[in-house]
């Protein structure tokens, strides 16, 4: 692998009582840097920012709306955050730089580029970009679900070879963790079922639980990226997954052949969609087939909502299930004037068509 994303949760960070676990951070610091030996390119997207200004300040916190809290927390702890990785590092000779993002970042072309030319620039110059969303001011229904969706978008912008998201357990069982009997499922391919092993408990201090992880990790596969779920808090996890490749965790195959860049923003994109399109079954059928096609005005019988040429648009089949998003190649008030007729431009092409 020349280069990774390795999301290090809340839980991984902190102890039991919100403080921030500083001997948990310089050991992966190690780990890391022993990758960067060995020719690893890394990207780290980091929580704790909030749990650890949670701790610093120590309020009493019904004084506080969550909102207010939030902000309050994360200006404060992502600073100390920030400054351990900076120390820690340094001891090593790497030099860090931090990227706070928000999800409407991703929602245009420009802005998508704009942050993948910035973190390229740094991996370029030895710099390891330390990511994290900025709760300071995202505190809207825009706001990534936590920092597995941000890591996610970040590996598939990136064009990494693997995303590692660390948790405080080694992976996807086939049971409850907490039962003897259950076990770690190794390995998860395309069209595995996973419907009964998914825990829907969310974590300590972050925001997300198992069902987010597997949610991103399978779209992220479905790109070409691999994905590894493992346990932050085992010695040397990092080290054991790439470099010694014993280590238990739960890997989701990716599929062969990678999307293109273009296609992995859409695929992230559904967030932003402004409006939907619903085309019939035969124009579903082709879209399944093994050609590749665009979505023409023949096939469409349902435009939804207003959008512009350019933004994204969701795609549903006749029975009201989305099968994909697409960038849309022309208005809304274009698509119903063109719909069910044979002449006219793709809606949306298919360089610009993700389907599910």
């Amino acid at each position: 692998m020349k280069r990774i994303v390795i999301k290090v949760g809340s839980n991984v960070l902190t102890r039991t009582d919100g403080t921030l676990d500083v001997t948990r951070m310089s050991a992966l610091v190690d780990q890391i840097a022993q990758l960067r030996q060995k020719g690893i390119e890394v990207i780290l997207v980091s929580s704790g920012a909030v749990a650890s200004g949670r701790s610093e300040l120590k309020l009493s916190e019904h004084r506080l709306d969550t909102t207010s809290q939030r902000q309050l927390f994360s200006a404060v702890g992502q600073a100390k955050l920030i400054n351990r990785y900076y120390e820690l590092f340094r001891d090593h000779g790497i030099a860090v730089g931090q990227v706070l993002t928000m999800k409407e970042n991703f929602g245009t072309r420009r802005h998508y580029l704009n942050q993948k030319n910035c973190m390229t620039v740094m991996l370029e110059h030895g710099v390891i970009p330390v990511v994290n969303e900025n709760d300071t001011i995202s505190v809207t229904e825009l706001m990534f679900t936590d920092n597995d969706e941000l890591s996610g978008l970040i590996a598939s912008m990136m064009d990494v070879d693997a995303l590692i998201i660390l948790s405080n357990i080694d992976g996807i069982y086939n049971g409850s963790p907490a039962e003897p009997n259950s076990q770690v499922i190794r390995e998860i391919g395309q069209k595995m079922d996973l419907t009964n092993y998914i825990q829907t408990n969310k974590s300590s201090f972050g925001r997300g639980g198992m069902l987010t992880k597997t949610n991103i990790a399978r779209k992220v596969a479905d790109e070409g990226i691999e994905v590894i779920i493992a346990n932050g808090k085992r010695d040397d996890i990092l080290l054991h997954l790439l470099l010694e490749k014993d280590a238990v965790c739960t890997r989701f195959i990716p599929k062969s052949k990678p999307i293109s860049g273009v296609k992995k923003w859409i695929a992230h994109s559904e967030g932003f969609a402004k409006g939907e399109i619903t085309i019939n079954a035969k124009a579903l059928e082709a879209l399944r087939g093994d050609k590749a096609v665009s979505i023409l005005p023949v096939g469409i019988i349902e435009v939804t909502g207003e959008f512009e040429k350019d933004d994204i648009i969701r795609i549903m089949d006749a029975d009201g299930n989305q099968i994909g998003v697409g960038k849309a190649n022309c208005t809304s008030v274009q698509a119903r004037a063109a719909m069910g007729k044979h002449a006219g431009r793709p809606v949306v092409h298919y360089d610009y068509l993700y389907l599910e």
